[in-house]
């Protein structure tokens, strides 16, 4: 075990005097009271965590971070009593020990992202793990401007050889997803950690106004649904929560009609309002804000 993880609604249970109190009057509850009920939140993840290309931007040359990614919005909605941000694009699980340069090169590196976790940390939500297998920039790779036969299929240079890439990649971040979060846990014993999955993002086949042939959409789609039950069975094992992001997007992803895409597609919809290729847009983090909030009650 990994010390108390006892979730935030249990918590504060266990202090609703000082609770009702603070609803009759918060001059009777008093400072320590206050203090002992407030959520203390820390944010780590990737470029979807973090918002990337989702304007506005808080910094725009180092992390990419959005005034809107879904962590703010669980801040806000969770009313904590503080707040650190700590997600940054391109971030892989290597950058919560070490600084990530910034993603413009130009700045200064962002420090290590445990480093915003401490003891009085009750709240810690992840998503990461995409970058560690490059699922991002091996789906840009499946763009194919020609219809089939032309072009080359991604799906045949991942799977070349009768092997497996991005299995192999897969299966390297078991253990490495596990001490992460046995990690977030020895730096915050009384926090509660969640790590929030990836949306989809397509539906089988894909569509036709994405250039990309239906065998490949295919092929990615199967290895997110891998790594999103990798994250649930990290979680599962690591005392931490597993917040499903795929299920609730199915029917919002890069080939439903604008109003309704929560992430883009390889060529992103005139009317989103995001840039990132293969990303959420500002709906995608409104719902992954709104699954995260629900699952804690």
């Amino acid at each position: 075990m990994h010390g108390s993880t006892t979730p935030i609604t249990r918590r504060l249970a266990h202090t609703a005097a000082a609770a009702a109190l603070t609803l009759g009057g918060a001059a009777l509850a008093g400072p320590a009271a206050a203090d002992e009920a407030a959520i203390h939140y820390v944010a780590l993840g990737d470029s979807f965590a973090a918002g990337a290309g989702i304007f506005p931007e808080r910094d725009l040359d180092t992390c990419m971070r959005s005034q809107v990614d879904y962590p703010t919005l669980v801040a806000a909605q969770l009313h904590a009593g503080t707040f650190h941000d700590a997600t940054c694009g391109g971030a892989t699980l290597s950058n919560l020990y070490r600084p990530q340069p910034p993603v413009t090169g130009r700045g200064a590196a962002s420090p290590p992202q445990l480093d915003a976790v401490t003891p009085d940390t009750t709240l810690v939500t992840m998503t990461m793990g995409g970058n560690d297998i490059g699922l991002a920039g091996q789906a840009l790779h499946c763009f194919n401007a020609l219809p089939q036969p032309f072009g080359r299929s991604c799906t045949a240079a991942f799977t070349a050889g009768g092997g497996d890439g991005m299995g192999d990649r897969l299966t390297a971040l078991i253990p490495t997803y596990g001490r992460a979060l046995d990690d977030i846990h020895a730096r915050a014993p009384r926090a509660t950690v969640v790590v929030v999955g990836y949306p989809t993002v397509s539906p089988p086949g894909g569509c036709p106004q994405q250039p990309v042939w239906p065998a490949d959409v295919d092929y990615l789609r199967g290895v997110l649904d891998r790594l999103n039950d990798l994250l649930r069975t990290a979680a599962a094992r690591h005392d931490a929560r597993y917040v499903d992001t795929a299920a609730p997007s199915v029917g919002h992803d890069m080939c439903a009609a604008p109003a309704q895409q929560w992430v883009n597609g390889l060529i992103p919809s005139f009317g989103t309002p995001s840039i990132a290729p293969l990303h959420p847009n500002a709906l995608g983090e409104q719902a992954m804000a709104r699954e995260v909030v629900a699952a804690l009650g």
